[in-house]
């Protein structure tokens, strides 16, 4: 058994990888920082949704359902911004348009994971935690 320093880092590879390779599911271990962050993806339009199994082992995992508009992934591009050992933080006025508001920035707020465009609206900044095109 591995240990996953960074848990989040781990999951944005995975679908990476899997729309890469043209996968329509792919699994992740549970967690709910991973949770909130998919609801977040999910609202806004970038994966079909989620749902928690369990495995052989008796452990939670996550099934992603990965999106593709016309044979193209809906996520072109996923990069982790903050990493456990360079958190990045951002007040909202700080807070740039991601390929000119074309994509959105994933924020870890004290109103829980949002979107760039919902901690906007709710007048929150917060970490940084991903980008996604």
């Amino acid at each position: 058994m591995s240990v996953v320093t960074d848990a989040l880092g781990d999951m944005l590879t995975r679908i990476r990888n899997g729309q890469m390779a043209r996968k329509s599911v792919v699994f992740c271990p549970a967690s709910k920082h991973r949770k909130a962050v998919l609801e977040t993806l999910a609202r806004e339009g970038y994966i079909r949704g989620y749902t928690e199994v369990e495995n052989v082992r008796g452990q939670l995992q996550l099934e992603i359902e990965l999106k593709y508009y016309e044979g193209m992934p809906a996520i072109r591009k996923i990069e982790r911004v903050s990493t456990p050992g360079r958190r990045v933080y951002s007040g909202i006025h700080d807070l740039g348009k991601v390929f000119n508001g074309l994509g959105i920035s994933v924020l870890s707020t004290p109103k829980g994971v949002l979107s760039d465009n919902e901690a906007r609206a709710l007048h929150v900044g917060g970490e940084v935690l991903c980008r996604i095109f």
